[in-house]
Order: C-alpha cells, then structure tokens, then sequence
C-alpha cells in the first residue's frame, strides 16, 4: 500500500495549490474565494523515488453556520483517520489565528506524525515572522511558497522521511476499468457513490453544485473492481455564473474523457432535460459506453406503466441511439443499485468484445443479401466482405465496390442488424463503408 499524506488546515491558506504541486496537475480548484474545496481530493505523488498517495480536505472550520462548513469538517477528521502522514498548513501573512489553535489543538491528539507548513514564505523578512508558528506546540516547522514552490523540497525530504517503514509489495498495478458518474448537478451522484462504497466519501448536501472536483474512488465489492469517478454536476454555459462552476464542468467534461463507461444520472423528478440529453450526446460523441440511472425513483407517483412511459420518453430523446440500458434506481433507500452495478460492468464487458470475422460475415453477408443497398442511378452496390477493426469502441468496416452510394439510413440498418444479434447494450458503434 502507497503511503497516505493529507493536507489540513483552515480555509485559504494554500492547501490545494501545495496539493497541485504535488501530484504535477491541476486536479483541485484552486480561488482566492475560501472553501473551495469541498470534498476530499485524491492524487498520487512521487519524491526521490518514493511514490505516495495525497489527500487534499477542505478547510478545517469550527462553530460555522455554514451548511458546507460542518460537512468539510467531518471530511477533515475523516482525512486524518486515513493518512499516515499530516501537513498542517498555515499562512505567514495572517500568523496565527484562533482557528489554527483549534487544529493545533486536533493534530496535538493525534500519534502519526505532524509536520507543520508554513506558506507564503518568499523572503528574508517572512522568514522571521514565521517564528511565531512554535506557539502551535507542534515542534519544528516547514518554511515554503506554494505557488512558486521555493521549500517544498525541504518539506518532500522531511515528508518521506517521517513515513512509516511497510513491507513492499510485489504486485503490480492492474489498470482498473473507470466508470464516470455524471449528470447535472444535484441529480444524487454523490449519493450514489456513497451508497456503493457505503462510505461518506463525498458531501451530501441539498444544495445543487456541492462536489466541485472530479474525484477517484477504487470499488472493490460484490466482485466487481473498477474505479468510480464523481464528478461535479453539468450545467448549461449560460448557468456557470461563478468560475467556480466552471471549472467544475470543465473537469466533468474531462471526467468523461478519461472514462470508459459513463453512468449518466438523472433526477426522476425533473425528467430527462436539454442538459441531460447533451451530457448524453457528450458521452456518446466521445465513443463512451453509457448507462441511465434514473435517480430519486421513489419520490415518483407511479402507477403500473410509469416506468415504461418514463423510458419510452427518454428513448424517444435519444433516437437513433437508443440501445442504452435505463434503470430506476434510489440512492437515497439504496433501490436496484447492484442492478445498476451489474448493467455498468455488461456495458464495459459489450465495449471490449470482438467479433471473430468467420462469424461476421457469415452473418452479415446474409442480412445484406436478404435487403442490399438500394441502388443509385441505375447503379447496384455489392458488399463482399466486412470485419471489425481492432480498436478499443466496436468499429465495424463493410467493403464495397461503390462505397460513396452507401447512404446513412443503410448503415443505420446494418448497425440495427449487428445490436439484434450481438450484445452492444450502451456502446456507440461506428460503422465504415470502403473501397474494396
């Protein structure tokens, strides 16, 4: 197991900038506006050769009304229950405030090591203001600058050295499949990302837009194992009113990206909006495989054909490509959440699923003789042979002697034919017409 290193401290005192330092990416979002960060923030770092995990936690703030507040701090003792080492970060330029005592109080308690970060540490002067941070009772301290990163090096050796000796492990990284939890915000993905691991990995909180990052969580239950990504919920451009929201989406749109599989959540009681369709469409432009989970099922007045109208109507949005598993689930009282487990894995199963090209055209070549390309201008066109690439989305190419004829209504009756014989539940299929 990787060493695990969290960041705490009170809000706006560098915590996330340290933490991009670290793991060389602009993974936590980083404002001058405090308590920003919300949830605890995962990356990976490496120093002299030693790698370690690095957990970035929202503000540490005590007797705030703040709704978020509270929830950053439950986050906070969480994050420094799981790390082996704690950086407690203060800022020179406000010196010690009652809010550092009270984490000063906290980190005293705790029996794993503590090493204390100054920042904004970037002249001869500051360094002498830095003094005052022995009254923390913490012992020695760390002098640096988080965004120029003059220090750091000194705080990276002292880090590694304090980590405690475990015996090396001899197995290799598996590259887990990676599951994308998407939707617009306040739709439950958090909710049903806690609900899986049955861990408060995230803040759960009625206010739209809570989760601000996108963030890694290893699944490891029920036999399946991939990594579940929460990402902060997608808005329309024209609702990303603050930076902050932007930023959000912007890494929820990377989220997607980097995923294999795309569970795309929606809110029962809200239907399927212009917003869901185009994180859909978004998913579906980038070759992902998707699952629909239609969250918040049991506030919905139902009555024996609701769920069949309500996935009638989302199909009738998502024509042509409306071979897309739909569930109904509930986060909230945990209702068919293995169900949607199982359908997410069969989709990432039908993505990576080849075709031996015997089998392929056995098939196909019958299916085109029973109804051929229509013909243009007095011309026939004639498919001899087809196959699938071997890429990682199911391609499929067809060889013709006059390819440019072959319009989009035959290719969309090929594809039909592929998906009625073999299993393509969720996964976008490109299909090709060549010269032979």
């Amino acid at each position: 197991m990787n060493n695990i290193v969290a960041i705490v401290g009170r809000p706006n005192v560098g915590k996330s900038t340290l933490f991009n330092r670290l793991i060389q990416r602009r993974e936590a979002i980083v404002d001058s506006v405090s308590g920003v960060t919300r949830d605890r923030n995962y990356g990976k770092s490496e120093w002299n050769g030693k790698e370690f995990s690095v957990i970035d936690t929202g503000g540490y703030v005590r007797g705030s009304d703040d709704v978020f507040e509270g929830e950053i701090r439950k986050q906070v003792e969480l994050a420094i229950d799981e790390a082996d080492v704690i950086i407690f970060v203060v800022d020179v330029e406000e010196g010690i405030t009652p809010m550092d005592d009270v984490v000063a109080r906290l980190l005293r308690k705790v029996t794993k090591p503590v090493l204390l970060a100054v920042n904004k540490v970037d002249n001869a002067m500051r360094e002498k203001d830095a003094l005052e941070f022995y009254n923390l009772g913490l012992g020695d301290y760390f002098t640096f600058a988080s965004i120029s990163g003059s220090g750091t090096g000194d705080l990276l050796d002292a880090l590694i050295e304090s980590f405690p000796v475990k015996p090396e492990p001899v197995q290799e990284e598996v590259v887990l499949p990676r599951f994308a939890v998407v939707g617009r915000p306040n739709a439950g993905k958090s909710s049903f990302i806690n609900a899986l691991i049955g861990k408060e990995r995230f803040m759960v909180t009625d206010i739209a837009g809570t989760t601000r990052d996108a963030i890694d969580t290893k699944f490891d239950r029920f036999g399946f194992e991939f990594n579940l990504v929460d990402t902060a919920g997608i808005r329309r451009k024209a609702k990303v009113k603050e930076d902050l929201e932007f930023y959000s989406v912007m890494r929820s749109v990377r989220a997607i990206e980097h995923a294999d599989i795309c569970i795309l959540v929606i809110d029962a009681t809200r239907g399927f909006e212009g917003q869901d369709q185009s994180i859909f469409w978004l998913a579906e432009k980038n070759r992902k495989g998707v699952v629909i989970l239609v969250n918040k099922w049991d506030l919905v007045e139902k009555d024996t054909m609701s769920t069949r109208d309500y996935e009638e109507k989302i199909k009738k949005e998502l024509m042509p490509f409306t071979d897309v598993p739909i569930l109904f689930v509930s986060a909230l009282t945990k209702q068919r959440l293995l169900k949607a487990l199982e359908a997410t894995v069969q989709v990432f199963e039908n993505r990576k699923q080849r075709i031996p090209t015997s089998k392929f055209n056995e098939f196909m070549l019958k299916v085109i003789e029973a109804y051929p390309p229509p013909a243009t201008k007095g011309k026939y066109v004639k498919i001899k042979y087809c196959m699938q690439l071997p890429t990682l989305t199911p391609q499929f190419v067809f060889f013709a002697n006059m390819p440019q004829y072959v319009k989009e209504p035959y290719k969309r009756y090929l594809e039909n034919k592929i998906r009625e014989n073999w299993d393509f539940s969720g996964v976008p299929i490109d299909i090709y017409i060549r010269e032979k």
